[in-house]
């Protein structure tokens, strides 16, 4: 018995290197990025998010007819890109008559349709479906590194402005009535918000880095009362999504990215027949 649960849990991430690189890059990432979902939630932002992990891959695209395939240059240019989406997109919302999850709507579906097309200009040199469903096992050292070096950023300057960005989330009118109540903190926020997506996509793709950041916190937030509990559950349920995802992949041959974001997703489901069915049945039936 104890050698099958060698076997399935521990000897696939002990004997195999890219599964180790594998492994510590989801947990890098599972340390900041649900801790941005929660936030992105708590400031009812989730739209722009989706917008943000789109509005990375024209600048991805750009970086690559300009570097080719260079690590740093995929970073600067998907950072770029999506403050460029941020930027438009809000500042169309205050101009305009659009409330701000129309402009970021129409704004990442046209930068998905730019960044579909630069790749497909590339050919064959640009894998359009690494690029939109990642590699986690593919993660080098480089790659690694740039993760672990833009996770520990994030953490410290994250750690800088919790307080207060948390407060504006709660009551924005204290933070007026004290001086706090501009938009320094947003900006820096989706800021980092796009740093951690550009760092997620070069492990889960485009299309699943929102993955790790949102369906943990949702998940948290539907069990949790406070933030300070909704903030840890959230990075310990995107931490064993990663590695149960992880070894699943492996033994059944699956892609390792959508692998891992329906393990989360199946912690999700759970967790909403939890509340619905055994909570909130019993509460609806002695109301009545």
């Amino acid at each position: 018995m104890i050698d099958v649960l060698k076997a399935l849990f521990i000897s696939p991430i002990a004997d195999y290197v890219f599964m180790q690189r594998a492994l510590a890059a989801c947990i890098l990432l599972s340390f900041i990025c649900p801790v941005l979902g929660v936030i992105l939630l708590l400031k009812r932002m989730s739209l722009m998010g989706e917008a943000l992990s789109h509005g990375i891959l024209p600048g991805i695209a750009i970086a690559f007819f300009v570097w080719g395939i260079w690590l740093p240059g995929f970073t600067i240019g998907g950072i770029i890109a999506g403050l460029m989406i941020a930027g438009f997109s809000v500042c169309v919302s205050q101009k305009t008559k659009l409330p701000q999850d129309a402009s970021f709507s129409g704004f990442y579906l046209m930068a998905l349709a730019l960044g579909v097309l630069l790749i497909s200009k590339a050919g064959g040199a640009m894998n359009i479906m690494h690029l939109l469903f990642g590699s986690v096992l593919g993660v080098n050292t480089p790659a690694l590194l740039t993760i672990a070096l833009l996770s520990l950023l994030s953490g410290i300057i994250l750690r800088i402005i919790f307080r207060p960005l948390v407060y504006q989330c709660f009551d924005p009118l204290f933070m007026q009535s004290v001086g706090c109540g501009s938009n320094r903190y947003t900006v820096i926020f989706i800021a980092l918000v796009v740093v951690n997506l550009v760092s997620a996509c070069q492990a889960l793709g485009t299309l699943m880095a929102l993955g790790l950041m949102m369906i943990p916190a949702i998940t948290a937030r539907l069990l949790c009362q406070n933030l300070k509990d909704t903030l840890i559950v959230s990075v310990l349920i995107s931490i064993t999504s990663s590695y149960l995802g992880l070894l699943l992949s492996y033994h059944a041959a699956l892609p390792t990215g959508p692998t891992i974001i329906l393990v989360a997703s199946f912690f999700y489901c759970v967790t909403l027949m939890y509340i619905l069915i055994i909570i909130s049945a019993p509460y609806q039936f002695f109301k009545k």
